[in-house]
């Protein structure tokens, strides 16, 4: 039995780290024991994560139980009660109530509309590419290129000044890193929240074009649940794919066969998007609830029973996948869990693939001899945070 989730990729940046890939190839779904003595389950099998995902026996909601933290984090204190439900956090609800707020925005995602906007996207990416051009290398690639081409995008989809952008980016990294203690935490929230209530009131009162005013227009939603809303899909909008853009750079870097693939035939960079999101898995850890006594794959999880799913781990499970511990351009990798499963499969899943293709198409043909910049053992990775990527990635070129 695993103590604890372990967290670092102790064989390279990218695969699971490897005493998860050990219970994987015993034990699918297998007792984990947290900090606190609780009992739970971790899910890494590529099956096991899928139907899981689908099941919604295994709740979302986080005030039905105790959330047992699978790592330890420095001045948490131990939960003793429940965590309420925040309005408008959809990822955090269960059907009706998430049926009904994500109904709200199904419309502004479908593949239509984000093809509309894929030439605007090319062009944010264009730009942000003419400013990187004129730098003297090294430079950092996340601050310079792949954090700021989502900002971008999302700000100008939800109609939020890009100028507030070094704020919330601040106090979002702050909010989504593990090792912080539970006050700073919560102010860096309540910074973001403050922020928010302000900006959904005065869409409300005075609404422009853009999705934060076409859902303020909406009667039904509360300004607490505008604020929920845009908090997910501001964070969820930069962070996810931000990360992406980095680390999946990284790794095509560390992998120069693959990326001189790329480079020949720029024609793979769609199955290449596929096989990253495959392969790297930002999002990697799930949580859910058993809501009641559920027979899964051979193991009886008891209801009330913390459930951690691992993303990155199904990815990477070679039932489902040959070779799945190797990066593959060429690999049908359609099918995977980067984005989720189920009910609560990534809404913006068609706006992060357009800007990962515009975004590495781009990098991969303005820059033919981009190249890190320090030896890869001193790229720092976000270990440390919920979403997984790295800190900083020095590049250069000639």
């Amino acid at each position: 039995m695993l103590h604890g989730l372990p967290m670092d990729r102790d064989v390279t940046p990218f695969v699971p780290p490897s005493q998860i890939t050990a219970v994987r190839e015993t034990r699918p779904v297998s007792p984990m024991l947290f900090p606190d003595g609780h009992e739970g389950w971790l899910v890494t099998g590529y099956e096991a994560v899928r139907q899981a995902l689908a099941d919604t026996r295994f709740s979302s909601r986080q005030d039905l139980g105790i959330i047992h933290v699978p790592f330890p984090t420095p001045g948490m204190p131990e939960m003793t009660e429940p965590v309420p439900q925040t309005p408008g956090l959809f990822i955090s609800m269960d059907p009706p109530d998430h049926t009904r707020l994500r109904r709200k925005l199904t419309g502004a995602f479908t593949v239509k509309r984000m093809k509309a906007l894929e030439e605007g996207i090319v062009e944010i990416t264009e730009r942000r590419l003419d400013e990187l051009a004129k730098l003297t290398p090294p430079v950092d690639l996340v601050q310079e290129f792949a954090l700021p081409v989502p900002s971008l995008v999302i700000c100008e989809i939800l109609g939020v000044p890009y100028a507030d952008r070094d704020t919330f980016q601040h106090n979002s990294s702050k909010f989504m890193e593990r090792q912080v203690n539970l006050e700073d935490k919560m102010a860096a929230y309540m910074a973001i929240n403050n922020y928010l209530v302000e900006l959904v009131t005065s869409k409300r009162a005075e609404p422009g074009d853009d999705l934060l005013s076409d859902l303020a227009r909406d009667e039904d939603l509360s300004i607490e649940e505008l604020v929920g809303m845009a908090f997910l899909l501001l964070l969820a909008g930069h962070e996810t794919t931000a990360n992406m853009l980095a680390l999946g750079t990284f790794a095509l870097l560390e992998h120069p066969d693959q990326l001189a693939a790329l480079r020949s035939d720029p024609s793979l960079i769609p199955d290449a998007v596929e096989e990253l999101l495959r392969y790297l898995a930002v999002g990697d850890i799930f949580f859910r609830y058993a809501a009641e006594d559920i027979e899964f794959f051979g193991e009886t999880i008891r209801e009330g029973s913390m459930v951690v799913l691992s993303l990155l781990a199904g990815n990477h499970d070679p039932e489902r996948y040959e070779h799945a511990d190797s990066l593959d351009v060429h690999r049908n990798a359609r099918g995977h869990l980067a984005f989720g499963h189920g009910v609560h499969q990534c809404l913006g899943q068609q706006l992060a693939r357009i800007e990962m293709r515009a975004g590495f198409e781009g990098l991969l043909r303005r820059f033919p001899a981009l190249e890190l910049a320090v030896p890869a053992r001193e790229v720092k990775l976000r270990t440390d945070m919920n979403i997984y990527g790295v800190h900083a990635l020095p590049v250069t070129w000639a």
